[in-house]
């Protein structure tokens, strides 16, 4: 198993469109079947640093989730809603 982490940078007056964002990938993660593990926000210090977890099987199915992810319309909404 492999799990990985993503340090997000946050505008902290755009939590709750943090949070929408956040909403769109846990579905997308086990769709490519990996487990999402949520998103975690510091509870003191820094307020605009959020942190995601998720785990795939093996590298390589980490690995190919990164490659379907690119050409999935929905993924390709969610990477599109964060820009």
């Amino acid at each position: 198993m492999i799990t990985c982490y993503v340090r997000y940078v946050i505008d902290p007056k755009k939590v709750d469109e943090f949070a929408s964002y956040g909403r769109k990938w846990l579905p997308l993660i086990e769709k490519f079947g990996g487990k999402h593990h949520g998103y975690f926000l510091p509870s003191e210090g820094a307020n605009n640093v959020a942190l995601a977890l998720f785990s795939f099987d093996s590298l390589a199915a980490y690995e190919q989730y990164r490659t379907d992810s690119m050409s999935d319309p929905e993924c390709i909404e969610a990477y599109n809603f964060a820009e």
